[in-house]
């Protein structure tokens, strides 16, 4: 959400829908069946080809890879195997943030924060609604990546939890690596610093938008596959955890990621602790966080006059 909301000012509201189509897509695919977001895919990427017929990029891109996909779906999906459920449901689920951008939100691009966020909630309802086509209204749970668990004095930590800190710290030092050693990485820091600047020396926008999307898009489904194996997940869960991760992206003053990273952190830490003290308050006590922190960010930012 936040390298959305720095690239294109969007707020990525559907991004916790997606965090739910990757669970219960790799949990369709290790039932053997044919997850309904592989035609969802399909018929998107279609009308994308029929728009941009005439591009080599978008023929290879939005042609050959969902057939190519779909194909190996067929094929792969009777054999149940959970880690190439989970690889065949992060690749259907990536594609679709840059779809987003393509058909959403790049012909408003100029819109103002409030115009993009009601598109975002628009299209959140309209994704809660496929999700509940496509798999039910029941909760189903993700093949974990390993079944062990180790014994810490009197804590015991399961290998699922282990793989989902270790993905954690691979995701933010990969991150970090192509921000800052890629072209790509430095066109999405030029774009989310000074967009102008950016158009100025040549940075495509749509480009840069659809890659922020296409990131956007792989966390979710990642974050999705590694939840599932820990809590099921049902086609609405994603709304819950999509507006947590937006209160740490506020805390990050929707700005910088270690600080978002941080306060995704404090957020896990204070919801366990409400979980065990007060159930009831959970949600309360993670939302209240906003208060103070958008109390602080107004003030360090003073008045319009002062800014003046």
């Amino acid at each position: 959400m936040l390298i959305t909301f720095s690239v294109t000012r969007v707020i990525f509201v559907p991004q916790g829908d997606l965090l739910a189509f990757g669970a219960l897509t790799a949990a369709t695919l290790q039932s053997g069946k044919v997850p309904g977001t592989l035609w969802l895919l399909d018929g998107v990427s279609a009308l994308a080809l029929i728009l941009s017929v005439r591009q080599a990029r978008a023929v290879l891109t939005w042609g050959a890879y969902p057939i190519v996909l779909t194909i190996a779906t067929l094929l792969l999906a009777p054999f149940k195997s959970p880690l190439v459920s989970i690889f065949l449901a992060l690749a259907i689920v990536t594609p679709m943030g840059p779809l987003i951008w393509r058909f959403a939100f790049r012909p408003v691009a100029n819109a103002s924060v409030l115009a993009l966020l009601i598109i975002a909630m628009a299209l959140h309802f309209v994704l809660i609604g496929a999700g509940l086509v496509f798999f039910g209204p029941e909760e189903a749970s993700v093949p974990p990546l390993t079944d062990a668990s180790f014994d810490l004095g009197q804590l015991n930590v399961s290998g699922q939890s282990l793989c989902v800190l270790a993905s954690c710290a691979v995701l933010v030092i990969g991150l970090r690596w192509f921000f800052n050693a890629t072209m790509h990485g430095k066109a999405l820091r030029a774009a989310a610093s000074d967009p102008l600047g950016a158009r100025l020396v040549g940075i495509d926008a749509n480009a840069t938008g659809s890659l922020a999307f296409g990131l956007a898009s792989f966390i979710a489904a990642l974050a999705g596959v590694l939840i599932g194996a820990v809590t099921p997940l049902s086609y609405d869960a994603g709304f819950d955890i999509g507006l947590k991760g937006f209160v740490a992206a506020i805390m990050g003053g929707l700005a910088s990621y270690p600080l978002a990273a941080a306060g995704a952190l404090l957020i896990g830490v204070l919801e366990s602790l409400g979980s065990f003290w007060a159930s009831a308050y959970r949600e309360v006590i993670v939302f209240t966080l906003l208060i103070p922190v958008l109390v602080w960010l107004s003030l360090r930012a003073g008045s319009g006059e002062e800014r003046a």
